[in-house]
């Protein structure tokens, strides 16, 4: 009989959207070649009844109680949030023979179940480390809580059997510190081609932009839009996904706040190139990943393509000039869009029949 793994994780796949659902449902797929496997999530629907889910109602946010638990226990505000009691019944309940938390917080309410061995049976995906967003993202009192979650992280990924994670330089730090831990490469399944040569001259930015990385990535593209449509007839820059408020200003001709769309796919299908000028990777990666199945041509910041995406030559721009100049040279010929689109195509899908990522995280399950 296949072993069985319990994948615990923050949020309801069934009513959440975003990268993160992309990469666990993938990470799910993987690891049913080789595990039977369960959901423990959290959830603002615990009465909603599907197969191999656990539901657990996911506390309402209330400042004051985690500031004082927070303090109490002397861990981070996002580990001491996540560190839920039923969870933690949950993981005691559950029959599975491994699990797997989907960030390093959501091994916390695992750490408090009875009679778990995590040194043998929990895995830690860490996909990108919240220290780092906290530390780039939140100021003075972010780099404050950056240190105490850094440490909230450490403390989790030496009491696992074995942590992954979609940043080379994170799991080489880690394994230096005597970690086990892998990184995975991964890429997702080849999707229909896009056909970048009949493409209008059109680019867009696809974001939650109630995340400020991506609101803030928006107005930066904003901002660069007149150098990069100067001159090119037709010139269009979609913005797409859900926002807080509508967003500020005049828009420059050109720029169309889409907000959200019920067909991802035909929006995507219909620009020359995805563009993701952001200052912190995490949800934008699986983004660079989906245009790549799909062979649309990216233009994107260091930060967004990480390490993954460089595997398969998505190489990022340099600085702000260079990321005008190569968004210009797209939406200026559409053969050489065309061209690119194919070759990313090309790389995905060879990756992925060659089963890059598919044999990492297995890899990672089994270590």
């Amino acid at each position: 009989m296949a072993e069985r793994l319990a994948f615990l994780l923050g949020k309801d796949p069934a009513t959440s959207l975003g990268g993160d659902m992309t990469m666990f449902r993938l990470l799910t797929d993987i690891a049913s070649e080789k595990f039977e496997t369960e959901l423990i999530c959290l959830s603002e629907n615990p009465e909603r009844q599907d197969p191999g889910v656990v539901r657990v109602q996911k506390p309402p946010l209330s400042w004051p109680p985690l500031l004082t638990r927070s303090a109490v226990q002397r861990r981070s505000l996002l580990h001491t949030r996540f560190d839920v009691d039923g969870l933690r019944d949950a993981v005691a309940a559950s029959t599975a023979d491994r699990f797997v938390a989907l960030h390093c917080h959501l091994a916390e309410s695992y750490l408090r179940a009875p009679d778990v061995r995590p040194a043998e049976d929990l895995f830690v995906s860490t996909e990108i480390l919240e220290s780092k967003i906290w530390r780039r993202m939140h100021g003075v009192a972010g780099r404050i809580e950056s240190r105490r979650l850094h440490r909230d992280e450490l403390r989790v990924v030496r009491s696992a059997r074995a942590v992954s994670g979609y940043d080379r330089d994170d799991m080489d730090a880690y394994r230096a510190l005597g970690v086990s831990a892998h990184w995975l490469p991964m890429t997702l399944p080849p999707a229909p081609k896009v056909d970048v040569k009949d493409t209008p001259p059109r680019l867009v930015m696809l974001g939650n932009r109630t995340w400020k990385p991506n609101a803030d990535a928006a107005d930066t593209i904003v901002r660069l839009w007149p150098r990069i449509s100067a001159g090119i007839a037709d010139a269009e820059l979609w913005l797409v996904g859900p926002k807080l408020h509508q967003t500020a200003g005049h828009l420059p001709p050109g720029v169309t706040d889409a907000g959200m769309v019920e067909q991802v796919d035909a929006v995507l299908s219909s620009c020359r190139a995805l563009t993701a000028p952001v200052e912190v990777g995490g949800g934008v990666r699986v983004k660079l990943l989906e245009a790549a199945a799909r062979g649309l041509p990216v233009v994107c910041s260091p930060e967004a393509v990480g390490s993954i995406e460089a595997e398969i030559g998505m190489q990022p721009a340099a600085d702000e000039d260079d990321f005008v100049h190569r968004c210009r040279a797209f939406l200026l010929d559409a053969d050489l869009a065309g061209a690119e689109g194919s070759r990313l195509h090309a790389t995905n899908a060879q990756r992925w029949s060659d089963r890059v990522a598919q044999d990492a995280v297995l890899g990672w399950l089994t270590s």
